[in-house]
């Protein structure tokens, strides 16, 4: 609990001499009631660090991928009581003016386990702040009672009927960071124009109302209630959906490993195992607690691959289990690996795992769903940064394939707008091990994900296949599809902005490169700028997103290179992929080309800042 002292105590206020840094430390230790906060901003004063301070206080968090995204710590641009304050009486005002039953349909409000203890965050703090704001309006809350998988909001939000729904989580991110992702009344994370809107009536709503600090609110109001038995249970049975073989499942000679990372996953994934009719998997001992400090992984992203998943990787060695999982730390990304049998542990990429659920999704809809004509209405979705295998399996099984921009809440706006014309999507995915599995939640969601690769894995080992042997299979009969996704660091946005200028501009004023590799470019998209070559008119079918970087590049050859900023994380990514044609192929000459390109693309593109740029290792 705060201080609820007087808000307009500016004792040891020391002017700088910046105006629009002065404004802001005023207003700052004007509104905020957090003393270990207000601390923070009283010894950057004292100690004179005026570059620090105008990095903390003269700008403001924009809503990116995934909503809101910082570090925790004193300031406006920072995740805090304040701006959580801020940010929830903004989105108080742009509800009210969108739904004129808002007091009636209420909010859901989820929460991680992340924490700070020099600021005094906690995901569960900063959720019954959310949740007070809108109960000191009169806007009934449902408040999970514990932390709960990202999932559970978008979930909840549909079959409550609410106006919409708050998660405060960071995802896979650093520990030092915490975030505010919003759902839209349709379960989709927000996109354009509400993400704007929202932003405007944020900063028409910076002055907190004295009672949004009363944090007790959310445990004392009549207005709020817990949502989670009855979500969990409704979850639980709704998974039944894209159970598909549970006679197979209850008698599964397969042992399978699962870590959470150290966050919300543990309770959730051993549930869903269980309502597959599976045993529940074998928790690693040393992940399976919630732990803000993430203390056994360097980086807890199990998308980092086999250098983050040693634990699990060792447990099912000793365990004789042939298939490791881990969900990221709120459960809404899924990681899989299989031991195949002397050749060690075979880390699957989104791109991969993808192929693999969506060959399963399609094969079990065609089961159930014997007339060719009901495949008319069946889609599948992915990002346009993630392999092209979908738009393969559709060119030859006749249903439809879509591709979104980078981020869920694309792809979540897609499935809304299908769903209302009768259009039913079986998958989508992102390559960032992202994956949607029937129509359960309109997001990403790590446990549905897993035990759906669960049930996957024990059909086919049934049929003497590994998870690897049925991905052959299907690069054989789809064509392969190679691809490599890396990233390097960079935490210097006018850095970020030259690199891509460089690139819109690389051979003279207006000017894309016009190869790569020793191939010839023969398309570019930019969708920074709207500009597309392959259409008649050189304007991109795709929204244009001026708030962020991403430039495609088609060559003669077939591969689809990609850079782009990242929505959450100070990163540019960028992709390759080799999109063969079905039947055998040369697989170690496509690699050899693969791997060429990208070289090329990295060093051309981005590497003459390399000593400004942290480079992943491909």
């Amino acid at each position: 609990m705060v201080d609820n002292g007087d808000m307009n105590d500016n004792v040891n206020y020391h002017a700088t001499g910046d105006p629009q840094l002065d404004k802001a430390i005023h207003e700052w230790k004007t509104w905020d009631k957090n003393p270990q906060t207000r601390a923070q901003v009283e010894a950057l004063l004292q100690s004179g660090d005026e570059e620090e301070l105008r990095r903390r206080m003269c700008s403001r968090m924009t809503f990116g991928t995934a909503g809101l995204r910082a570090a925790m710590g004193a300031g406006f641009a920072r995740i805090n009581d304040l701006t959580i304050i801020q940010s929830t009486q903004g989105i108080y005002k742009y509800i009210s003016e969108t739904f004129p039953d808002f007091s009636s349909r209420g909010i859901v409000v989820g929460y991680d386990i992340r924490a700070q203890e020099a600021s005094g965050c906690t995901s569960e703090r900063l959720a019954k702040l959310t949740a007070s704001v809108m109960l000191c309006k009169g806007i009934p809350v449902y408040l999970f009672s514990t932390y709960v998988p990202t999932p559970f909001v978008p979930y909840a939000v549909m079959r409550l009927g609410a106006a919409a729904g708050v998660m405060v989580t960071a995802s896979h991110n650093r520990k030092e960071d915490n975030g505010y992702k919003v759902y839209w009344h349709n379960g989709a994370q927000i996109s354009s124009p509400h993400d704007k809107e929202i932003l405007r009536c944020i900063e028409e709503s910076v002055e907190p109302w004295s009672e949004s600090w009363i944090e007790t609110l959310a445990d004392s109001s009549p207005l709020s209630s817990d949502p989670l038995p009855d979500i969990c249970k409704s979850y639980m049975e709704e998974l039944d959906s894209i159970c598909f073989h549970r006679e197979l499942n209850i008698k599964s000679p397969l042992k399978f490993v699962h870590s959470s990372f150290h966050g919300v996953g543990h309770n959730y994934v051993q549930q869903a195992f269980q309502a597959f009719g599976f045993p529940p998997p074998i928790p690693v001992p040393e992940q399976m607690d919630p732990d803000p400090n993430f203390t056994t992984v360097q980086c807890p992203n199990p998308e980092e691959g086999e250098s983050v998943l040693e634990l699990s990787l060792r447990l099912a060695e000793r365990e004789s289990a042939r298939i490791v999982m881990a969900t990221d730390p709120d459960a809404d990304r899924l990681a899989v690996a299989e031991q195949s049998d002397g050749s060690g542990w075979k880390v699957y990429t989104g791109n991969e795992l993808a192929a693999l659920l969506g060959w399963w999704m399609l094969f079990n809809w065609k089961e159930s769903h014997p007339d060719p004509a009901d495949t008319e209405r069946v889609y599948m979705l992915a990002t346009t940064v993630s392999s092209k295998i979908l738009k393969a399996f559709a060119r030859l099984e006749g249903f439809h394939f879509e591709e979104t921009l980078p981020g869920f809440k694309w792809i979540g706006k897609r499935i809304h707008e299908l769903s209302k014309t009768g259009k039913e999507v079986i998958f989508a995915f992102e390559e960032s091990i992202g994956f949607l599995c029937g129509s359960v939640v309109p997001d990403k969601d790590g446990v549905s994900a897993a035990v759906v690769v669960a049930e996957m894995a024990t059909y086919l080992y049934s049929k003497n296949l590994t998870l690897h042997q049925q991905l052959d299979n299907i690069y054989e009969i789809y064509g392969y599809h190679i691809s490599k996704t890396s990233y390097v660091i960079c935490n210097d946005p006018p850095l970020v902005s030259r690199i891509f200028g460089r690139v819109r501009n690389f051979e003279g004023t207006g000017t894309y490169p016009k190869s790569c590799g020793g191939y010839s470019i023969t398309h570019v998209r930019d969708v920074t700028t709207g500009y597309d070559s392959s259409q008649p008119d050189k304007r991109s079918v795709l929204p244009v997103t001026k708030s962020s970087q991403m430039i495609t590049f088609t060559l003669q050859n077939g591969i689809v290179a990609t850079l782009r900023t990242s929505g959450t994380e100070p990163k540019i990514k960028y992709y390759t992929e080799f999109c063969a044609s079905p039947g055998k192929s040369d697989i170690s000459s496509l690699e050899e080309e693969l791997e060429r390109v990208t070289q090329t693309l990295v060093e051309d593109f981005l590497e003459p800042e390399k000593n400004n740029l942290i480079r992943r290792l491909i």
